[in-house]
């Protein structure tokens, strides 16, 4: 194995262990935190919608994930799945 790939394996592994979205953070969600302390938690999500003062976040992927609805700025409901 050349000294490229060694370098390129470890930096994925790396990035996936540095990441947010883990059992860690989910259990230090709770209902009516604040938006601006969960994307301080969790960094910017990967998705977001919503309408008429009602939001949903999602970070993460299709296999690992955490997803917050909020109502106004405030948590209203959270779930999670794939967390390690």
């Amino acid at each position: 194995m050349s000294l490229r790939s060694l370098a390129l394996m470890s930096f994925c592994v790396l990035l996936v262990a540095c990441s947010k979205v883990n059992q860690e953070n989910y259990s230090k969600i709770s209902a009516g935190m604040a938006k601006a302390d969960v994307e301080k938690l969790l960094g910017s999500p990967s998705d977001c919608s919503g309408a008429l003062g009602m939001s949903s976040c999602t970070w993460g992927n299709k296999n690992s994930f955490i997803s917050v609805q909020y109502a106004g700025d405030k948590v209203l409901m959270f779930s999670g799945q794939g967390l390690k």
